[in-house]
């Protein structure tokens, strides 16, 4: 009996050094996911259901068995000597110093193609700040739903969360839409980093496409200006979102009763004087006679 318990012990080492023989050569420093698993059970655990988890097994980027030193860097001395200082934490590191771990897998990835333009990293706000790499805690490594991108976003942009409480407003508060449905996290070659869409067109035509055009007679903030010029993006005390609270002041910001330096007969930009008397209510709303304010396909004057 004694002989047999003895052969097994022997198997037993056998086979253990025979699966660390079989395990690939860790680079320098480097200890390997489970050794940092042994004091990290929790983190280790909810690491295994996050996408970053395929780098444990990925061949593209040489990370094989090492998912956490990846990003923290190589371990062997934080087991030396077991401190915070000993360890790279990318989320209480300066932010140039994080997006580098960050971009050093994602530099040319579609999503983040635009981060090194973008407002948020010269501002100094990290990958980290809105990605929780570990997803524990109830949080996840991207926030999906509406409702989650939206307190996400609000955490910083406080002012402008604001703004969506106001009477007319688009329906980011209901749930109905989020932020990234008009910006871009990670930069955009438009300003304030809003989305793209086909031809370089704003991103409000996403969804009111019916206004894109192109139409005949064009009005020329719809071409060549943006939709925010007439409107508040984010939320207004005005009916429709207008920048003013009445729609004839909106006209007169481009339409002014004002000489023309050159005689013409156009009421693009200023305009000479006419028989609109802006104290009688008749013209008081432009757009009682002027209703196709975005273009019209049979009038010029955009009456119909």
């Amino acid at each position: 009996m004694r002989n047999i318990d003895l052969c097994r012990s022997f198997g037993l080492l056998v086979l253990a050094a025979f699966n660390v023989a079989a395990q690939p050569a860790l680079p320098a420093g480097y200890v390997g996911s489970e050794t940092c698993q042994a004091c990290h059970q929790e983190i280790y655990d909810a690491f295994q259901k996050t996408p970053h988890e395929a780098i444990e097994t990925s061949k593209k980027h040489d990370f094989q068995g090492i998912a956490c030193e990846s990003c923290h860097g190589p371990a062997q001395k934080h087991i030396d000597n077991p401190s915070a200082a000993t360890i790279r934490n990318p989320g209480k590191i300066p932010a140039e110093a994080a997006d580098k771990v960050c971009l050093s897998c994602h530099l040319n990835q579609a999503t983040q193609a635009g981060r090194l333009l973008s407002s948020h990293m010269k501002d100094q706000v990290s990958c980290t700040s809105c990605h929780k790499v570990h997803a524990n805690g109830g949080h996840s490594l991207v926030a999906r739903k509406p409702a989650a991108i939206n307190e996400q976003c609000a955490s910083c942009h406080l002012a402008v969360w604001a703004e969506f409480q106001r009477p007319n407003h688009h329906k980011l508060p209901e749930g109905a839409m989020s932020c990234v449905d008009c910006h871009n996290p990670h930069g955009s070659i438009r300003p304030a980093m809003g989305q793209v869409f086909a031809g370089n067109e704003p991103g409000c035509f996403t969804c009111h496409g019916d206004l894109r055009g192109p139409y005949t007679f064009e009005h020329a903030p719809v071409r060549f200006e943006s939709c925010s010029t007439c409107h508040e993006p984010h939320g207004s005390a005005n009916p429709r979102m207008l920048t003013r609270q009445e729609v004839r002041f909106v006209c007169l910001e481009c339409h002014a009763n004002l000489p023309s330096p050159v005689s013409t007969n156009s009421a693009l930009g200023v305009a000479p004087p006419s028989f609109h008397n802006l104290l009688s209510p008749v013209y008081q709303n432009c757009s009682v006679c002027h209703q196709k304010v975005h273009g019209s396909y049979v009038d010029r004057n955009l009456l119909k």
